[in-house]
């Protein structure tokens, strides 16, 4: 038996991007586990934006079928004003069929985030992802309070998400990557024990 975890995600300068790779650590971390890395195309506020359909370098773009056949998801953002991003915000506004087939419903899910700065809206960003991963009936996975990072960290983290501050372009904390890896790792795990209960 495997699982798919979908890492589907909006990096702008290449902090959240980061994130993301050390999630798909975690991930790979549990045997019978994979890793799937996604990105979404920029958009702009003036007119429709064409994007090329493969981009230039990183993960290719996500697509519904990749969200329809995925065991388990973790979404990820920078923050724009305590807020998700308009192109993972888009994508995400896309995803009415799956709704309404309920093709996320009872899949494990994370958020994660990178900000400017300590106080640049990490909780509330993370917060604005989950929401509509409830509206899809997925289940929500935090990082547990007993994981040391998480209390010992004076940089990104919440219990809400992994999170990096990447203020004068600082590379990801030893805490903020540990705290990646416990999210793709309880994302993994709970998918395969979802998968095995449905057996």
């Amino acid at each position: 038996m495997t699982a798919k975890i979908l890492i589907v995600y909006f990096s702008r300068n290449g902090s959240t991007a980061k994130l993301a790779q050390h999630i798909g650590r975690g991930v790979a971390s549990v045997a019978g586990a994979e890793a799937v890395l996604r990105t979404v195309p920029q958009v702009s506020p003036l007119c429709e934006q064409v994007e090329d359909s493969i981009p230039a370098c990183g993960a290719p773009y996500a697509s519904l079928q990749d969200l329809e056949t995925c065991d388990g998801l973790a979404l990820g953002s920078p923050t724009h004003f305590g807020n998700m991003a308009a192109p993972l915000k888009h994508f995400i506004d896309g995803t009415t069929a799956l709704w309404f087939s309920g093709a996320l419903s009872g899949k494990p899910a994370g958020v994660f985030t990178s900000t400017g700065s300590m106080h640049g809206g990490q909780e509330t960003t993370l917060l604005s992802m989950m929401l509509p991963l409830m509206h899809h009936g997925m289940l929500l996975m935090s990082l547990p309070c007993n994981e040391i990072a998480l209390r010992e960290t004076v940089s990104g983290g919440t219990p809400y998400g992994p999170s990096h501050c990447s203020d004068n372009d600082s590379d990801l904390t030893e805490h903020e990557k540990r705290l990646c890896w416990v999210l793709g790792q309880r994302l993994a795990s709970a998918a395969l024990a979802l998968k095995a209960e449905k057996r």
